[in-house]
């Protein structure tokens, strides 16, 4: 059996003008799980990860800590979906990511607010009109599995890959893995934490899912890194 880990990336710059880069915590996070993994994944045959810059900064602070030199291949597969798309075809006047922000700061939790925003954008992406997105859900969901594909096929029969990447691109491979209705896909992705780690298994008889949003190494002394957005 061969095993690829998936790692969220850590905690991103959530209402910055740039969110695509870690936060301190974010990349506190990256070297704590790195550390977490070191006796953990002892043998590695590849690393991969999304075109973003939280990938590759979480990637490399990761494998620093791990002691691991291999060089992460780009896939653009696993790159996250596009949210700022999502949120200004659900509120139009978002098409302006600054009035987005701008009344975020006037809300009382600016983070909840944001998510309940972001899972009516969700909902509508899932269920809604595909012809209206540059990537519907199905083409999204496609592309994350063929860059699965394209990891296994690089492995070999019984490999050993680390990957980063994001919730959405983690939540859609466990949804064909578990056979998830559309409707409720996203489940597993409100809950993913930064820097988790979600373990697939492969062979001859196929892939399953053996573990999913492990973030054991946050909890106890270092709670305060469990984090979700």
């Amino acid at each position: 059996m061969g095993a690829v880990y998936f790692v969220r990336h850590g905690q991103a710059s959530f209402g910055q003008a740039d969110y695509d880069q870690l936060s301190d915590t974010g990349f506190e996070q990256a070297r704590v799980l790195g550390e977490a993994l070191r006796s953990r994944v002892l043998k590695l045959d590849a690393v991969f990860m999304g075109t973003m810059t939280r990938h590759r900064q979480t990637a490399e602070t990761c494998l620093a800590a791990m002691g691991m030199d291999l060089e992460p291949q780009r896939l653009a597969g696993f790159d996250e979906f596009n949210h700022d798309e999502l949120l200004h075809r659900h509120t139009p006047r978002y098409a302006d990511p600054a009035v987005l922000r701008e009344e975020l700061t006037k809300a009382a939790d600016p983070r909840r607010a944001f998510q309940e925003l972001f899972a009516q954008a969700v909902a509508r992406w899932v269920n809604g009109p595909a012809e209206e997105y540059t990537e519907s859900w199905p083409t999204f969901r496609q592309r994350c599995t063929q860059a699965l594909d394209a990891v296994l096929q690089a492995l070999g029969p019984s490999g050993t890959a680390l990957v980063f990447t994001s919730a959405g691109p983690i939540s859609a491979l466990c949804q064909g893995l578990l056979h998830i209705p559309d409707e409720h896909a996203f489940q597993l992705n409100w809950t993913m934490a930064n820097a988790a780690v979600t373990k697939v298994i492969y062979g001859e008889r196929g892939r399953y899912l053996s573990t999913l949003n492990e973030h054991a190494h946050f909890e106890g002394a270092r709670r305060a890194l469990i984090t979700y957005r």
